[in-house]
C-alpha cells in the first residue's frame, strides 16, 4: 500500500460505506472514492418500512454517518453520481457524465433494486410506489397525506410489504395485502409463522388476502382499481409495489466478471479479478456453516462482507465467515431470526406461555438449523450459540417451558461425535 493509490467504491448504502471506514481504520493510506446514484447522504435503510416511514423526520435524522465524519476519514464521497461502466484491463471507471476515475482497487457494492411486475396498467396508476429509497419513502408520506380514503394496497406479502401494512394502518389507512403465495412469507418461513403473522395483521385491522395474483391496474380520476386473475377488485389511492429485489449486477456483467446469482466472490469478498471485490445484497458467495454458496439480503452481511473486504485489501489473512441473523418489527412484535431454515425437515414451537412470546425451532435431523424468536431475545441468543456449535439439543426440554431456557439444560444427554 502507498498514498498513491486509490481504491474505489461503487455504492454508498450500509456495504460501501461501512466498507471505506473499516479500509482506512486498516491502514489504507491511498485516497478512497465512494460513489452513489442517490443524492441523499449515505442513510439506514431498515427503519425505511418502519420509524421512518411513521415520523415525520427528515432523512438526515437516519444517517449512516454525519458529514464531517467522511472528511474526518479523508473519504471523498460522490452522490447522485452514476457509474456508467467499467474498463478493467485499464482499471478506470467510466461515469456517465464522462468523466473517468482511475483505480488500483476496485469494490462493487450496488445492492439491489424493487422488481416491478409486468402488470398491465401499471405505468399509468395514480400514486404507485416501490419502497427501497428515502425518495420512495417521502413519496408515500406525501401520497398519503394528501389522499382523502388512504385507501393502501400493497402488493407482496414479503416483510417489507408486512411492515410497510403495519406501519401504514398505525397511522390511519385502510390497508389490504394481496400475495400471490397461497401463504404469505412463503419462500421464508415455515406455515406456522405465515399464519401468525396472518392473524397477527387480521387482528390489528390489515386485510391480508393471498392466491392473488394481480393482472391488471386500471386508474380513472386518480382512483386505482387493482384486479386479479380471480376477478377480484380493490380499490386503491395508493398502491405500493413490494414482490421481490433484482440484484445490480450490470456493471459486473459489463466487465466480465463472473456472476452466479449475484456477483459471485470467494471467502475475502474478491471476484473473479483480483484487484475488484463485491459486498453486500449483489453477492453470491460460500457460507462454511451452510457449506453452500448463497446470496443474502440483509445489513449484517453487508455490514460483515465490508471488514473482510477491508481486511483483505490491506494484506490481512482473513475470510468471511458469519451466521447469518435478520429482524423485523411490526406491529408490537420484534421478530429476530438467526440461521437459515432452507432443508429443515421439522420444526419445534417453544410457548413461553407469555403474549406474544415464543419462538420456532428448525431442524435437520438432529440439527438445528435456524430459529425465529418473537418477542424473546433470549431464544435468539441461546439459538445462535447452539447453531454456532453444533451442539444436540433435547428436544423434548425445548419444547417444555418449565425448563429453564439456558444452553446447558437444553443439552442432550447424547451427543454426537
Amino acid at each position: 500500500m502507498s498514498e498513491n493509490q486509490t481504491c474505489v467504491v461503487v455504492g454508498a448504502s450500509h456495504a460501501g460505506v461501512n466498507f471505506a471506514f473499516a479500509l482506512r481504520k486498516a491502514g489504507w493510506q491511498g485516497s478512497i472514492k465512494l460513489f452513489d446514484a442517490d443524492p441523499s447522504l449515505p442513510y439506514h435503510r431498515p427503519p425505511l418500512s418502519k420509524a421512518y416511514l411513521t415520523s415525520s423526520d427528515a432523512i438526515d435524522k437516519n444517517l449512516l454517518k454525519a458529514a464531517e465524519t467522511y472528511q474526518k476519514d479523508d473519504i471523498e464521497l460522490n452522490l447522485g453520481v452514476k457509474v456508467g461502466r467499467i474498463e478493467r484491463t485499464a482499471q478506470v471507471l467510466h461515469l456517465e457524465n464522462g468523466e473517468q476515475v482511475a483505480f488500483d482497487k476496485l469494490v462493487i457494492a450496488t445492492g439491489a433494486r424493487p422488481f416491478i411486475p409486468p402488470i398491465e396498467g401499471l405505468d399509468s396508476a395514480s400514486n404507485l410506489y416501490p419502497l427501497r429509497t428515502a425518495q420512495d419513502v417521502e413519496n408515500i408520506r406525501q401520497a398519503f397525506a394528501h389522499s382523502a380514503q388512504k385507501r393502501v394496497v400493497i402488493i407482496g406479502g414479503g416483510y417489507i410489504g408486512l411492515e410497510t401494512a403495519a406501519s401504514l394502518k398505525k397511522l390511519g389507512g385502510e390497508v389490504t395485502v394481496l400475495e400471490r403465495e397461497q401463504r404469505i412469507l412463503a419462500r421464508v418461513t415455515a406455515p406456522y409463522m405465515s399464519d401468525y403473522f396472518q392473524r397477527l395483521h387480521a387482528d390489528n385491522g390489515v386485510a391480508v388476502a393471498t392466491s392473488k395474483n394481480v393482472v391488471r391496474i386500471e386508474t380513472r380520476d386518480g382512483e386505482n382499481s387493482v384486479q386479479c386473475d380471480d376477478g377480484t377488485v380493490y380499490p386503491a389511492d395508493i398502491i405500493i409495489v413490494g414482490v421481490g429485489i433484482r440484484v445490480n449486477t450490470e456493471l459486473a456483467v459489463q466487465a466480465g466478471i463472473e456472476i452466479d446469482n449475484g456477483i459471485k466472490v470467494n471467502a475475502q469478498a474478491q471476484t473473479s479479478d483480483e484487484n475488484i471485490y463485491a459486498i453486500g445484497d449483489c453477492t453470491y458467495h460460500y457460507n462454511p456453516h451452510y457449506q453452500r454458496f448463497i446470496r443474502l439480503e440483509s445489513v449484517q452481511n453487508a455490514v460483515d462482507q465490508a471488514k473482510v473486504a477491508a481486511a483483505s485489501i490491506c494484506g490481512q489473512e482473513v475470510e468471511y465467515d458469519t451466521l447469518p441473523w435478520f429482524w423485523s418489527d411490526q406491529y408490537d412484535v420484534k421478530l429476530q431470526m438467526v440461521g437459515l431454515s432452507q432443508g429443515y425437515t421439522d420444526i419445534l414451537v417453544r410457548d413461553e406461555n407469555e403474549p406474544k412470546k415464543f419462538s420456532v425451532w428448525y431442524f435437520k435431523g438432529d440439527e438445528l438449523l435456524a430459529v425465529d424468536a418473537v418477542n424473546n431475545a433470549k431464544a435468539y441468543v441461546v439459538a445462535t450459540k447452539f447453531i454456532k456449535s453444533g451442539e444436540q439439543i433435547d428436544k423434548a426440554k425445548l419444547v417444555d417451558a418449565s425448563v429453564e431456557f439456558k444452553p446447558a439444560n437444553l443439552l442432550s444427554r447424547v451427543q454426537v461425535c
